[in-house]
């Protein structure tokens, strides 16, 4: 097999760097105003996953019966609802004990859940989120961070980009990708035929001439407006950038490409888009164009259904159920988890750097709102997949004494790719009250 470093080297040199903050907050990358704490990563690259299913993440639906202390979990049999990942058991680290008081989960914490501060519905975020902030660490990409969002297939349909999770800063949220016909043609149209192709065209055509009209404009408006319409045209400048870049590389991309079957175009259940939308964005891992990627199930909201799981109930009632020993949680648990392998396995099927890229990756599960829902975040758990090229232990549980942050779990992420600093998100006088220490969770690096 083809080594996917070399083969991208030299298309992707200077793609990504460039681009600035604009109306497509997914594409265009701010700037991170917490560059002067966090330094750019060294070493090998390397690539983290985010996954968040909605509606918590409860404590025993993940640890052991009895487990109250840190373990190997080499002897250990995982519970039901994520035994799936017995077949990764030796890549997983289970996390209990990191808190989100100050994020305000009740339903979800939204924004709050990746930034590590208050958030709420209708609440626009107050500064970047974790996976920005490591999307711009990393080696850039021609899509430095790609977000897909799964939901109902009815609201993925009416509402098919959302933005509840990720953020490039205070009030510049990052819109998740929810329709994966849009997002095949975004990412794979300029190698697409038939009907694909024709509308991959047709919008490259619309949005070349809106750019060129926009760019005539604003002349004569306020300087406050002008920079206002400025960033409209930067927006439609990024997304025609994108397409261009997309283009260039469309004979690499089509070894990656997902086959455009009738999960994308005739879905019959929510989970056949869930599934396209997953194999879209292990796509564009493996192809290289992204190092970053966020899935939110249920998109950060209180929604959100899995009727392909046999699953008739939906949404805000589904949070509402006890998750422990639920047939229902069980099915979306092992959905979850059989997704987590499928990436594991997805990525240890490619070379990179004499192993594979699984090697220099490292997956973050949990849910946006802590443990339940109305939650005041005392317990947020987490599942690690992966090393991140050595950094983080694995096949472990670990238990924690409530008193570190996610900002904190966050911080030990950035240390995991090498670009450490001593919180994330979290001032001095915030820390005071919520974190009893300062840097990574030491436990969980290697």
């Amino acid at each position: 097999m083809i080594d996917r470093r070399r083969l991208l080297k030299s298309v992707t040199a200077g793609f990504g760097a460039a681009m600035g903050s604009s109306l497509f907050p997914g594409i265009g990358q701010a700037a991170s105003s917490l560059a002067p704490t966090i330094a750019p990563a060294t070493g090998k690259a390397k690539r983290i996953i985010f996954f968040l299913q909605n509606q918590g993440f409860d404590p025993a639906t993940a640890i052991p019966k009895g487990l109250k202390e840190d373990v190997s979990l080499d002897s250990i049999e995982l519970p039901e609802p994520i035994r799936p990942l017995e077949a990764v058991k030796d890549k997983l680290h289970i996390i209990n004990g990191i808190h989100g008081k100050h994020t305000s989960p009740s339903h979800s914490a939204y924004f709050g859940a990746l930034g590590g501060y208050r958030g709420g519905i209708g609440i626009p975020p107050r500064g970047e989120t974790i996976d920005h902030v490591i999307s711009q660490r990393l080696p850039q990409t021609v899509l430095p961070h790609l977000c897909i969002g799964m939901d109902s297939l009815d609201n993925m349909k009416s509402r098919p980009t959302l933005a509840t999770l990720s953020a490039t800063g205070a009030g510049k949220p990052i819109f998740m990708h929810s329709n994966p016909v849009d997002l095949y043609q975004m990412l794979f149209g300029s190698i697409s035929e038939g009907e694909v192709r024709a509308r991959y065209e047709a919008r490259s055509n619309v949005l070349n001439a809106v750019e060129n009209i926009a760019r005539q404009g604003g002349g004569v408006l306020p300087s406050a407006e002008a920079a206002r319409y400025g960033s409209y045209v930067e927006g439609f400048r990024d997304i025609n950038h994108l397409r261009e870049q997309l283009s260039d590389i469309s004979d690499h991309l089509a070894g990656f490409a997902p086959e455009f079957g009738e999960k994308f175009t005739k879905p019959e259940f929510d989970t056949d888009w869930h599934d396209s939308l997953l194999d879209l964005g292990i796509a564009a891992l493996k192809s290289g164009i992204t190092n970053t990627l966020t899935i939110g199930s249920g998109r950060g909201e209180i929604f959100g259904a899995w009727k392909g799981l046999g699953v008739t109930e939906q949404g805000h009632n589904l949070g509402h159920m006890d998750q422990p020993d639920n047939d229902i949680w069980i099915k979306i648990r092992q959905y979850n988890s059989e997704m987590l392998v499928k990436l594991v396995q997805q990525l240890e099927s490619m070379p990179e750097d004499g192993g594979t890229m699984m090697d220099n990756t490292l997956i973050v599960y949990t849910s946006n709102n802590a443990d339940k829902q109305h939650t005041a975040g005392q317990n947020w758990p987490f599942m690690l997949l992966g090393n991140c090229g050595g950094a983080v232990k694995t096949g472990q549980f670990t238990q924690l004494d409530g008193k570190r942050p996610v900002n904190a779990l966050y911080t030990t992420l950035l240390h995991a790719i090498g670009a450490p600093c001593d919180r994330f998100n979290m001032d001095e006088s915030l820390a005071a009250k919520f974190d009893s220490g300062v840097g990574p969770i030491e436990q969980l690096l290697a």
